[in-house]
């Protein structure tokens, strides 16, 4: 349960034991001719969402996919994400997103994987170059480039003649799968993560009633809805008139709870932007009158570099939201400086937990503390325990790997039943992630488990010397990864992107005056850019690749 409830609500919320599919049958019935999504000049309402979606449905069934099925959606954000997405959970089939940019052979990977019945695709060259590696016994292609490729359907032909109302199926909330998510991989081989209608019906009331003062009711149809009982002082966005530009992939955890089904349930208006280009989100921030701000740390950096974000009237915003990876201090104080009146908040979460299992207080009176993620959300646990092992929880202040418990977390790995037992072990979720619980109880992330070096038996968390990095003049962002030294274990080393000119030894000694001998850095490396993941997520795994 959260250290201490916002306020108004209760500590722990009443969670309907219904189908995901119900979150759209309601924000349709609620919302009806809203602008749900908006792209490149075309829109849906909810009310056409829904109708949509349930013809996707049918056209799944008649088909022969439903319960027990797996649909893939290999797309990036458009208008047919959410209807395919929301189609599949009505037809009783099971939703695994595949990110559009993966390799084709890390798609094969995937796809056989998660035994996908069907694929969604607007890149038909690419699955059809895996065609033979994969189960797919339907292909829909969504705006196809020449040719369908034998044996695939068009999107809207595949769904238009279908009915457009809800289609019966059976589901078992707690038991079938919503989701089966694959973990980002930024470490290691992506793992199937086995995601109940109930994980996500409930990540997802635990993230909108967080976010706007609300809980959990049923409509006139037994669907899932809000009651919007926290004042307006605290949460000044009402539910329906939320606008907000989405770039986080619908096919990441952060992406299909936060961006996409909770967005539904609050009746927001998400508006999509194929790719990011700062000046013109900011453009858009301004003519659409958006009421929050959310992404990804890289988004800020991005948006904090461009000129027109210190200029434009964003007086419409109430809330900025960051989470996939832990801001820079320099960051947040950035933006209170450019929002003084604002929100700002993170949250933490993987996709073992649906999505999020910690959210910092969204209400305007609620205490933020910088470096910090916030405290666990509605009937949710964390605990820190020894890095090396033993479950016993350490004392407030002291670092360990961060656990967790409550009704989003996973249900387990698929077909890995070794990795699930030490992920779930002792009935929490063992994250990998290292972090300090202050005496407030607020958590505050400070490495992944599988990043922290060794030297000479001393632990070294590369985030301590990134968050010295970037506040250094000149540098614009800054990773830190292990090289490998018989001798002492790792030594650690930093990746560079600059901001104008920059000396590497000057940088260096700088920063290691800062810390004690065995957290010095030994190497400096200047580049071009970081590779992140499409999620925001360093991708470390390549930069220690890069070392050799």
């Amino acid at each position: 349960m959260p250290l201490t409830a916002p306020p108004g609500l209760p500590a722990s919320l009443d969670y309907p034991e219904v189908p995901a599919g119900s979150i759209l049958a309601a924000g349709a019935a609620r919302w009806g001719g809203r602008t749900a999504f908006a792209h490149e000049g075309r829109s849906l309402t909810f009310a056409e969402t829904y109708r949509a979606a349930c013809r996707f449905a049918h056209a799944l069934q008649e088909r022969g996919i439903g319960r027990g099925d797996v649909v893939a959606l290999h797309l990036p954000n458009c208008l047919a994400f959410p209807v395919a997405y929301y189609g599949t959970l009505l037809a009783g089939a099971t939703f695994s997103p595949a990110n559009p940019l993966l390799p084709p052979d890390d798609l094969a990977v995937q796809l056989a994987d998660c035994e996908a019945a069907a694929v969604v695709t607007d890149g038909p060259a690419t699955l059809a170059s895996v065609a033979d590696r994969i189960p797919a016994r339907l292909t829909v292609v969504v705006n196809p480039d020449g040719d369908l490729p034998e044996g695939a359907v068009e999107f809207e032909a595949f769904h238009a003649a279908q009915p457009e109302t809800r289609p019966p199926s059976e589901i078992d909330v707690h038991a079938d799968l919503a989701h089966l998510a694959y973990t980002g991989g930024t470490t290691g081989r992506s793992k199937g993560v086995r995601l109940s209608h109930r994980n996500v019906v409930v990540n997802t009331l635990q993230y909108a009633c967080w976010g706007t003062g609300s809980v959990p009711a049923l409509d006139a149809r037994g669907d899932v809805t809000l009651d919007q009982i926290g004042s307006e002082d605290e949460w000044p966005t009402r539910l329906g008139t939320g606008v907000a530009i989405n770039l986080t992939p619908w096919f990441h955890a952060m992406g299909i709870i936060g961006g996409l089904s909770a967005a539904v349930l609050t009746g927001t208006t998400i508006v999509l932007h194929s790719r990011f280009d700062p000046a013109a989100y900011v453009a858009d921030a301004e003519r659409l009158r958006i009421t929050g701000i959310g992404g990804a740390p890289a988004l800020f950096a991005a948006l904090l570099a461009t000129p027109s974000f210190h200029t434009a009237d964003l007086s419409s915003v109430r809330s900025i939201g960051s989470g996939a990876a832990p801001m820079n201090h320099a960051m947040i104080n950035a933006l209170r400086e450019r929002f003084p009146d604002v929100v700002i908040s993170e949250g933490y979460g993987l996709t073992e937990a649906t999505m999020g299992a910690v959210l910092s207080p969204a209400y305007r009176s609620g205490t933020r503390k910088v470096g910090s993620v916030g405290v666990p959300i509605f009937d949710t646990e964390v605990k820190i325990i020894p890095p090396e092992g033993g479950d016993a929880p350490l004392p407030p202040g002291e670092r360990g790997e961060v656990c967790l418990r409550g009704p989003q977390i996973m249900l387990g790995y698929r077909n890995r039943p070794e990795e699930t037992a030490e992920a779930l072990a002792g009935g929490w979720l063992h994250t990998g992630d290292i972090g300090i619980l202050d005496p407030d109880g607020y958590l505050s992330i400070v490495d992944r488990k599988k990043d922290m070096l060794l030297y000479k038996g001393y632990n070294v968390f590369p985030r301590e010397l990134e968050e010295l990095l970037v506040t250094m003049p000149g540098v614009a962002a800054a990773a830190v990864v292990g090289r490998p030294d018989t001798e002492v274990g790792e030594l650690p080393v930093a990746f560079v992107v600059p901001r104008g000119a920059l000396d590497a030894e000057e940088l260096m000694a700088a920063v290691n005056e800062k810390v004690v001998p065995y957290k010095r850095l030994r190497e400096i490396h200047v580049v071009a850019q970081i590779p992140v993941s499409a999620a925001g997520k360093v991708l470390k795994r390549q930069l220690r690749e890069q070392l050799g």
